[in-house]
């Protein structure tokens, strides 16, 4: 079964984070043995930042892991509207974050997650299947 990473995850691996490189890692490893990796538009985007050329980053995204994914429309609005809840129980951010189309373009592809960044995940998109610390 296929699994979306969130960019967090990634970057912890990339980076060789002190405190989570290894979960992260294991985390990846584990779900890509039983399917591949999912990465969305939003996650490539987040994880770009790290690096000066698109060549370096592709090369940490064999195509035989990982599979790049466009967010669906229906994504895209579910993720509106739950950034509108998020506003109006006083969110600061103005513009929608990553984290709203990478939990709607899980819930609508009903695909787990591997994040360490429950909590937004757990209040917004309740259906996911989350794969954390």
């Amino acid at each position: 079964m296929p699994t979306m990473v969130d960019s967090c995850i990634l970057l912890d691996v990339f980076t060789e984070d002190l405190k989570w490189f290894e979960w992260s890692s294991h985390a990846l490893s584990e779900q890509a043995d039983s399917g591949m990796l999912v990465v969305n538009p939003a996650i490539y985007a987040e994880v770009s930042i790290r690096f000066s050329r698109i060549e370096e980053l592709e090369s940490l995204l064999p195509p035989d892991v990982f599979e790049h994914r466009p967010i669906p429309r229906e994504a895209a609005f579910l993720a509106g509207k739950c950034f509108l809840k998020y506003r109006r129980r006083g969110g600061k951010k103005a513009l929608p974050l990553p984290d709203f189309l990478i939990g709607a373009h899980a819930a609508v592809e009903n695909l787990p997650l591997i994040t360490r960044d429950a909590k937004r995940f757990q209040t917004y998109f309740p259906t996911v299947k989350l794969i954390c610390p």
